[in-house]
């Protein structure tokens, strides 16, 4: 078994956090391989060697300090990012930004008895800092876009729940699907095989991510793809 440390930044300032990742050592040679596709794309390996230089344990705000609670792990069997939800509110950023890019992962709760809120998120076109951000929802309510983005120079709140057409969100303990798909200030989510936003943004670039917000959740099968 191989242990890596984490990474954690705080309003783009990033130091050695002391907390630590415990994984198979087999995820070391593990890559995802692009089948059948264009020359002009590029896969992105989100779990490279040199792990700890590529993901980033990262605060929203100061008033959300980092915890000293290691709640973001891998499990290398089933290949998957697992949050054990019970480290506070932070987010897992993977630190290669992006331009347009198809992003592609599947997610699930673990289902807890009685009535939950249950509530975490797929960040993408966010800020190193994530003052910028722009996340994909991930709850029982439904699957849709909501975020800060520029206006004018200065981050402007959005939300796209009402353009939802339906809720396509499957019940924790299933996997959902997302697909988002970026192109110059454009951006489509898809959940589960169907677009059910577009949103247009004041950035060209940002950052992918993975939020905790207080409820246990795997991310699967994740892929992207870098596009011209």
């Amino acid at each position: 078994m191989s242990i890596w440390s984490i990474r954690n930044s705080a309003n783009g300032k990033s130091h050695l956090s002391g907390l630590f990742i415990s994984v198979w050592c087999g995820l070391l040679g593990f890559v995802f391989v692009a089948v059948g596709l264009p020359a002009f794309s590029q896969t992105v390996n989100l779990f490279p060697k040199d792990y700890q230089d590529q993901w980033t344990r990262t605060a929203f705000s100061e008033k959300e300090p980092l915890t000293n609670i290691p709640q973001w792990h891998i499990d290398q069997a089933k290949r998957v990012i697992i949050c054990d939800g019970n480290g506070g509110h932070d987010w897992l950023r993977f630190n290669k930004e992006l331009h347009n890019f198809d992003f592609h992962a599947k997610w699930r709760f673990t289902k807890v008895d009685g009535p939950q809120n249950y509530n975490s998120g797929i960040f993408f076109r966010n800020s190193k800092d994530g003052a910028i951000w722009n996340q994909a929802q991930t709850t029982p309510g439904g699957g849709y876009v909501f975020g800060a983005t520029p206006v004018d120079g200065k981050p402007q709140p959005y939300n796209l729940s009402k353009e939802m057409k339906e809720n396509r969100i499957k019940p924790a303990g299933e996997w959902n699907v997302y697909d988002i798909h970026c192109v110059g200030e454009t951006c489509t989510l898809a959940v589960n095989g169907a677009v059910v936003n577009t949103v247009h943004m004041g950035v060209e670039k940002g950052y992918i991510g993975l939020e905790s917000e207080g409820y246990k959740i795997e991310f699967a099968d994740l892929k992207v793809q870098e596009l011209p």
